[in-house]
Formats: C-alpha cells, structure tokens, sequence
C-alpha cells in the first residue's frame, strides 16, 4: 500500500530529537516497538510541536499494546487539525472514536502527492495490480465511447487501457503529483484536480466542463479511499449521459458488512451495499464480478469490480 504521507515530513528540525526518531524506527523495523514507543517519546521531549513524531509514536504504542496510543494520534490532530496523517482513521481501528464516513481529503491527497513517483512501479510490478485492464475488459464491448470520464485518474493506467476505445478522455485526481505524471503519458485530453467528497460545484469536476457529458465514467481503485460514498454516486450521475455506464471498483468487505475501515487505512464495501446504492441512486446493475485485484503483504486482496448503467 502506499507509504503514510508523513515520509516526506519525518524531520522534527532537532537534530537530537531526529537521531533519537531514527533509532526507534530501527527498534521498530526489528519488532521491538516499546523500545521505539520509548525513544520517540524522548525525541518528542525535545520537540513537543512536532505532528509526525506523535503520529509515529501512536503507531509504536499501539503495536506494543501500550497505554495512550489515542493520546498520541489526538496530539497528532491537535497539531495538525487538517489531519494529513489520517490520525483519525487510527484512532476509529483502535477503537477510541467511531469510523468515519470518508477519510479527511488532506490525507489522501499526501498519501498520493509521496508515491506518486514509485506507484506504477509499485503498484503494477510489485503487487500485482490488476484493476484498471479488468475493467476495461469489462467495458470494452460496451464501447466506442465518445467521453470518458476517468476519476482519480492516478498515473493513467486505466487511461491507457480505454484510450483507443473513447473520442475524449478527461482525468480527475486529487493528487496534483498523480496528475503530472498522467499528463506526461500524453493520454488525456483534460487534466484537472477534483475533490470526490465535495458537493458538485466544489468537487473540480464541472467548472466549465458541462454537466452529463460523459458516455463512461470510470473509478479504478479509488472509492476505498472514500467510505460512504454518498457524495461519489450523485456526482457520477450528474457527470453521466443518458445510459451512460460506471464502471468501478471495491475493496469486498465480505458477507453482512456495509462498508468497513481495515487496517491498511482504506475501506472495504460490501456487494450487498453497493447494490443497494446502486438502486437507491437508479443506476442498474449490469455485471458484478469478483476478482483478485492485487497483493498486500504477500497476500491477495479481494475486490469486485462492477458494471452499472444509466437509464436512458
């Protein structure tokens, strides 16, 4: 999965306090997390402003099953209310608040913005992602298209998989680092940041773009990234043409489960959720399929990829 977004602020400024960080992580990296919890607790003595050190310890507490894993990931939030290291998303795995209906936007947009230049490499040759050529497999036949609509477009690498089956092809991401490297593909006609929690006219994906232009809209591997989705379905359907198709994908929350936060900080939805969305929103079901769509840890992660429809 892709590395939290305080790698690229790991630095607390002290030079002591930074040499006692790294030795913990050490101590971590070899199992011995109390040790670590220990060490980052001395480093943060010497810089007590500092929001990734207490991020970093409420990890070590929690993986040592210390007491105040909570303290330190609300310190965390107090320092840094924008939340960019998902301190609140660790708070709701352990426990200490309810899960949230979508992850604070900040944090995943960091999230992307670190692994922006390793995530094909990463994502594709290291764990096997499969995502965006089943998908396009999915929708293929359905195709030509005349506008596609990719959102959280990444690097492009469902654009590559439907460029020669759609006249337009526009990309939306949060990540501005995701969308450069899209753009140097040279696969979209129209490249622009977008907010999928946000209401239509503050999501970036109209502006002056019309609404219901699009023949497919497409979301590969993006809405784990996104909880309820109560905000994505009415931006789809306002961005979708008349029998228009959606095409997306899920991490499977398995059997009774609505949608849940794992631990990897993404969230799982359940079929049975989906399909009740789907029809709650008035778009109909015309494939769902299961399907490994990459390795996590050694091990497969389980999603289902669905195809639905506009009424037209």
């Amino acid at each position: 999965m892709p590395p939290s977004p305080f790698s690229s602020q790991f630095s607390s400024g002290d030079a002591t306090a930074d040499r006692r960080a790294d030795y913990a992580r050490m101590l971590a990296e070899g199992g011995d997390f109390a040790a670590a919890a220990e060490l980052m607790e001395q480093a943060l003595e010497l810089t007590p402003g500092w929001a990734a050190g207490w991020f970093r310890l409420g990890e070590y507490r929690d993986k040592a099953g210390l007491a105040g894993a909570a303290d330190a990931y609300r310190q965390t939030l107090v320092l840094r209310p924008d939340d960019v290291f998902g301190a609140r998303l660790k708070l709701a795995l352990i426990g200490a608040e309810q899960t949230p209906d979508r992850p604070p936007s900040r944090y995943v947009e960091g999230l992307f913005d670190d692994y922006a230049d390793r995530f094909d490499t990463a994502l594709v040759e290291k764990l096997g992602y499969s995502v965006p050529g089943k998908l396009a497999g999915l929708v293929t036949p359905h195709g030509p298209f005349r506008n596609t609509v990719d959102l959280g477009c990444g690097t492009g690498l469902f654009g590559a998989e439907i460029r020669g089956r759609t006249g337009r092809l526009e990309g939306f991401d949060l990540s501005l680092n995701m969308l450069a490297k899209a753009q140097a593909k040279g696969l979209y006609d129209h490249l622009d940041q977008s907010d999928l929690s946000l209401a239509s006219d503050a999501s970036g994906l109209f502006g002056n773009l019309s609404p219901h232009r699009a023949d497919l809209v497409s979301a590969a591997d993006v809405l784990m990234y996104l909880g309820s989705l109560e905000t994505v379905f009415p931006l789809v359907l306002e961005l979708l043409l008349p029998a228009g198709l959606f095409a997306f994908s899920v991490e499977d929350a398995g059997e009774g489960a609505g949608f849940v936060l794992r631990d990897s900080l993404r969230y799982a939805h359940s079929e049975a959720f989906i399909r009740a969305l789907l029809s709650r929103f008035g778009l109909d079901l015309l494939r769902a399929e299961n399907t490994v769509i990459r390795m996590d840890a050694g091990k497969p992660v389980h999603g289902i990829l669905f195809l639905s429809q506009k009424p037209g």
